[in-house]
């Protein structure tokens, strides 16, 4: 394992983030910095903490790397879906054998879904005012 740190883009819904993974130094606890924060002060939620270390639990390098992450745009679900993707990237860029496990567990492919635009004479995308007969 080389000394050199893996930046690479994920993004999920509106949020991007830039992701640069740096190897952890011996004997020394992994910290997860997200926008200058730790990672466990700024998702709050146990889900998106879970999300965003999937791809380092399903390759075995959890506790290998340290994570420095800047996000913006989206809430806290695109984010941390957003993370999570600039993680994997990063992980198949540092050693190529772990593609076919991040793909495996589907999380290298950047989640296609946005939020639908409101259409004119509507209350929202989809929903339509209460048709009155009289």
């Amino acid at each position: 394992m080389s000394r050199q740190a893996a930046i690479l883009v994920g993004r999920r819904k509106n949020a991007v983030a830039r992701v640069s993974l740096l190897p952890a130094e011996p004997g020394k606890p992994i910290e997860i910095v997200v926008n200058g924060r730790s990672f466990e002060n700024y998702f709050p939620n146990e889900i998106h903490r879970e999300d965003v270390v999937r791809p380092l639990k399903a390759t075995g390098q959890y506790g290998n790397f340290n994570v420095r992450a800047n996000v913006n745009g989206g809430g806290t679900t695109g984010q941390a879906g957003a993370v999570r993707l600039g993680i994997a990237r990063s992980l198949v860029q540092l050693n190529e054998e772990n593609r076919s496990v991040l793909r495996k567990e589907e999380l290298m492919t950047r989640d296609p879904r946005m939020v639908e635009r409101k259409k004119p004479g509507r209350p929202k995308a989809r929903k339509r005012f209460q048709f009155s007969k009289r």
